[in-house]
């Protein structure tokens, strides 16, 4: 009998751990280092680059972190079901090293509070709520891959490659060096 009880138990809770594997998985491995990444990176251009472009064709590195910015708030909007309180004729209104850091900050705190609130099944519901998700990651990562051209082109070690530095020069592993990141640049980490 107990162990009929056991079985039923187990049953029952695996396919809810397993309904938060999207959710989860995004957030903690690929939101979440891009997320301080980008903020790192955000706070290790000096002010005066902001205005800086790697070709006069290409947008300032301020506007980059802009346009994440902007996204970010598009997309958890979406995944909040409320109208987008920070929309692109605003985050284009903001120039200075300080706000634009700022901005991208809260922007980033708007979706983890809209990542409290869902679940996979929540974001499976309908394409836009899939696409939303997702594009807070993918986005950025594409934003961030641009942005790291503009840190080097002005000397200044990106903060991926700084991490990965430091974890081989002290022999920390990858969870050691991500806790540290996040104390550094991002919120502090906890559970999922």
């Amino acid at each position: 009998m107990r162990l009929a009880v056991l079985t039923v138990v187990a049953l029952a809770v695996a396919p809810l751990h397993a309904q938060g594997l999207l959710t989860t998985t995004n957030i903690q491995r690929y939101y979440m280092p891009v997320r301080i990444f980008l903020q790192g990176a955000a706070e290790a251009m000096p002010a005066d680059k902001y205005t800086f472009k790697l070709a006069p064709e290409q947008m300032t590195f301020g506007q980059w972190v802009n346009h994440s910015t902007e996204r970010n708030y598009v997309d958890c909007a979406t995944l909040r079901g409320e109208p987008n309180p920070m929309p692109k004729a605003k985050t284009d209104l903001l120039t200075g090293k300080a706000e634009i850091v700022k901005a991208l900050s809260d922007s980033f705190a708007y979706c983890d509070a809209a990542f409290e609130g869902i679940d996979d099944q929540k974001i499976l519901a309908t394409p836009q709520m899939v696409y939303a998700f997702l594009h807070t990651t993918v986005h950025n990562n594409e934003i961030y891959g641009n942005i790291v051209g503009y840190l080097r082109a002005n000397g200044i070690t990106p903060p991926s490659t700084e991490m990965i530095q430091e974890m081989i020069k002290a022999k920390k592993t990858p969870e050691q060096m991500f806790k540290e990141m996040m104390e550094k640049y991002g919120r502090k980490p906890g559970p999922r």
